[in-house]
């Protein structure tokens, strides 16, 4: 299994941006797909992001299409979010997640401990 840690979350306005960075620990990190999902209180975890294990293919959710960009390093082991023109509703606690890259949280078996995320308006 991959152990996972995210980092970069905060406190930012309407309009600003923010990168998340999940560091991952293990030797399956660059065999496996990553996804990013997120969850605000009283609400499901939801699909934001997930990119495939080399990268060449990246999916979202239609909700953050167009202002967030996942990426990955495999030789740092290490996945990104990328957001921009955050927006209230961005608010939640962000998690990275290893799997099979789909947008169901029950297809990825490693989860960080996720970060706070918090947009004012």
């Amino acid at each position: 299994q991959v152990q996972l840690v995210e980092s970069g979350g905060g406190l930012v306005q309407a309009g600003g941006s923010l990168e998340l960075s999940c560091a991952a620990s293990g030797r399956t990190f660059s065999r496996s797909a990553m996804g990013w999902f997120r969850q605000a209180p009283g609400k499901e975890r939801e699909f934001v992001a997930s990119i495939t294990a080399r990268g060449w293919s990246t999916y979202y959710a239609d909700s953050v299409k167009d202002r967030f960009t996942i990426s990955r390093d495999n030789a740092k082991n290490t996945v990104y979010l990328q957001m921009s023109s955050l927006k209230p509703e961005d608010t939640a606690v962000y998690y990275c997640a290893s799997g099979d890259g789909s947008r169901l949280p029950v297809t990825y078996d490693s989860w960080g401990q996720g970060t706070q995320v918090t947009v004012s308006s």
